[in-house]
């Protein structure tokens, strides 16, 4: 059994001292369920840290409702099982009023089970397959269609991309999304020999016939472009692989979809310089309230070397959004502040605002960068805020379906049987 490790930061009577209004009442209890040991603590730890400066921020301004905040942070240590069993542990022995956690999808669909039976709320940060609208959760990642599709769309109109290698490592994000995107680029008249599909398990290291595999697509002059799927450290490999093979970005771009600054952070960006990811934001991003959140992360942190993220700025989206949502509500009741939080606008850190929308999930900018030597990115494309989708227009069981949680309370409405399919996700 892995001992519970909980950091309770709540507002001392010296911190009061010199605030006009001082908190009352019992604090609210804020769940922090991300991993700080194993294999995915190199992600997540970074994203309790922004929920303890958030916390940390919030309580400055006099907490929320009057009421200081507490977090109570425990590790599911990257192990899956063990998200469901300290998403229990918040909710029904320290009796947190939200949770702002999980990384990987397989996390995330142990935790709905639990959070369902609980009526808890969660606050999920990270870009992901689409495919879901539960009651419980706000998706303040990117679906497929504020990412996914965006990219495919960049490389086909600006690179000429005809051939196509998706690769990713073997789970359901990746495998959800090239369904995806392999249904997406065959309507867009892309041939089925020009479409190369390849999955390999968590830190996989050898890629040389893989990579020979990508090459052998543009044998008949079309132009290969890879999107990558790849987690972890297994992109190291992969990039080293397509140098070692005299392979540059201008002869076969990849566009990855995990790979931002937080794990260029750690690497050798030789290999990398020129390929390209698709996110929401980047730390590049030039507006006054990206100069002011990477000042506070800094302050915070006491570090000016830790970088900024995309899932750094969904966790502050969420958080902002579900303050803004009790606030409104009055209260801390999941009901309440799940009808409230509805049609809520903050402002993200590029300098436009994101709204939660019907389905649980927000609109958001998409942005195309280009990976420098620094380990930053150069953003070469932004879009206007797209409205996330829960259900993909590009698979026929999907494209019938549309979440609406305020309207039809249902997250699976069928818009040809105009019923609703199952209040329940799937796990």
């Amino acid at each position: 059994m892995i001992k519970t490790t909980r950091l309770l930061m709540t507002t001392s009577a010296l911190a009061l001292a010199g605030m006009a209004h001082a908190q009352e009442g019992e604090p609210i209890k804020i769940g922090v369920l991300h991993s700080l040991s194993g294999t995915m603590a190199i992600s997540e730890t970074t994203l309790k840290d922004t929920v303890l400066m958030m916390v940390e921020q919030q309580n400055a301004k006099g907490g929320v409702l009057g009421r200081p905040l507490e977090a109570v942070v425990v590790d599911p240590a990257s192990d899956w099982p063990l998200f469901a069993e300290k998403a229990r542990e918040l909710l029904t022995v320290s009796e947190v009023d939200v949770m702002f956690g999980c990384w990987t999808s397989v996390s995330r669909k142990a935790v709905l089970p639990v959070i369902e039976e609980l009526n808890g709320l969660l606050f999920y940060p990270v870009q992901y397959e689409g495919e879901e609208s539960s009651r419980n959760v706000i998706y303040t990642g990117a679906a497929p269609n504020q990412q996914a599709i965006p990219a495919v769309d960049y490389m086909m109109e600006e690179l000429g991309v005809e051939s196509w290698a998706l690769l990713g490592t073997d789970y359901v994000y990746p495998r959800t999304t090239n369904n995806i995107l392999d249904a997406y680029l065959k309507s867009n008249g892309v041939a089925a020999e020009d479409i190369f599909v390849n999955y390999t398990p968590f830190g996989h290291s050898d890629w040389s016939r893989i990579v020979a595999d990508v090459v052998a697509l543009g044998a008949g002059g079309k132009k290969v472009g890879v999107v990558s799927t790849i987690n972890g450290d297994a992109n190291v490999g992969f990039y080293k692989e397509l140098a070692a093979a005299g392979i540059s970005s201008d002869d076969i771009p990849v566009m990855a979809f995990s790979v931002g600054e937080e794990e260029l952070s750690g690497l050798d960006t030789t290999n990398l310089v020129g390929h390209l990811a698709a996110w929401n934001y980047f730390q590049s991003a030039e507006s006054a309230e990206n100069d002011a959140f990477i000042e506070a992360w800094h302050a915070f942190t006491g570090d000016t070397n830790r970088v900024t993220n995309d899932p750094m700025e969904a966790t502050m989206i969420g958080f902002n959004a579900w303050v803004a949502a009790v606030e409104a509500a009055g209260t801390t009741d999941v009901d309440a502040v799940r009808d409230a939080i509805v049609g809520i606008e903050v402002p993200n850190l590029t300098g436009g605002t994101a709204t939660v929308l019907p389905n649980h999930h927000l609109t958001k900018p998409v942005l195309i960068g280009e990976i420098r030597a620094d380990g930053q990115f150069d953003i070469v494309s932004q879009t206007d805020p797209v409205p996330g989708d829960a259900w993909t227009d590009f698979l026929p069981e999907s494209a019938v379906l549309e979440a609406d949680w305020p309207g039809k309370g249902c997250g699976m409405w069928n818009t040809e049987t105009e019923s609703c399919v199952q209040i329940q996700s799937n796990y």
